[in-house]
């Protein structure tokens, strides 16, 4: 199949978003800026603040950076109920854009797969059927990387509506733990201590989760294709 100029385009869209995130994380002082972030949002924001902190996870999370310094940071500055509300609102809008984002991106790929290969087409066609439950179940599994994991269900047949709830309740079990965790923390400098360690244990565990996450998928939606009727396998 030809590469048109608009799968062309998005191709190097996403090329360029994946060197903008590794320049980002290994050459700007990501730790500091998020410390000095969080400062402001406590001193200088008063009842702002919890909004702003949950806006705040929409670039983090389209730009695949952990956010995990935010949720800390929710429990850390606005206690628990304040905090988790934030933290899990922030956290559920920000996946929504990155999987709009990645939708937008990988649409035409995806199009082009569904027509040249029926397996392909049954697969997207068990995903649209049980969405829900993909998504619920892969959020539940805190090894998974969260933001590797919105720009791979973009590419899926899932609808967004059931992709943000499944995403908000199989969120929150996490959420709940990391806020509460913020709010035992004595220094904002625990809230951002070692973000920018990069080792190759934390690079192991994102290879590691995107692999279960692929597995996972696949036997969801493995029993699903076979109950397919032929007459269903047909894709506007």
């Amino acid at each position: 199949m030809a590469l048109t100029w608009g799968s062309a385009l998005r191709i190097t869209l996403l090329f360029l978003l994946l060197a903008a995130v590794a320049t980002a994380c290994f050459t700007l002082p990501v730790e500091k800026i998020l410390k000095d972030f969080l400062l402001w949002v406590h001193q200088d924001l008063g009842p702002w603040g919890p909004l702003v902190l949950a806006i705040a996870y929409i670039p983090l999370t389209v730009l695949a950076v952990p956010a995990s310094v935010l949720t800390l940071g929710g429990g850390y500055l606005f206690g628990l109920p304040v905090g988790f509300v934030a933290d899990s609102i922030g956290a559920t809008i920000g996946a929504g854009a990155a999987f709009l984002l990645g939708r937008t991106i990988g649409r035409s790929f995806v199009i082009s797969k569904l027509k040249d290969y029926p397996q392909f087409r049954a697969v997207a066609i068990a995903i649209r059927k049980s969405g829900f439950k993909i998504v619920l179940l892969l959020r539940l599994v805190p090894l998974l990387p969260f933001n590797m994991l919105n720009y791979l269900l973009s590419v899926t047949p899932v609808p967004i509506g059931e992709y943000m709830l499944a995403s908000w309740l199989g969120m929150m079990p996490i959420t709940l733990a990391l806020v509460y965790v913020g709010t035992t923390l004595k220094d904002l400098s625990d809230v951002t201590h070692g973000w920018s360690e990069f080792s190759k244990t934390r690079w192991a565990f994102i290879i590691l989760g995107l692999v279960v996450s692929v597995i996972l998928m696949i036997c969801v939606t493995r029993p699903l294709i076979i109950k397919i009727d032929p007459s269903e396998d047909h894709e506007k």
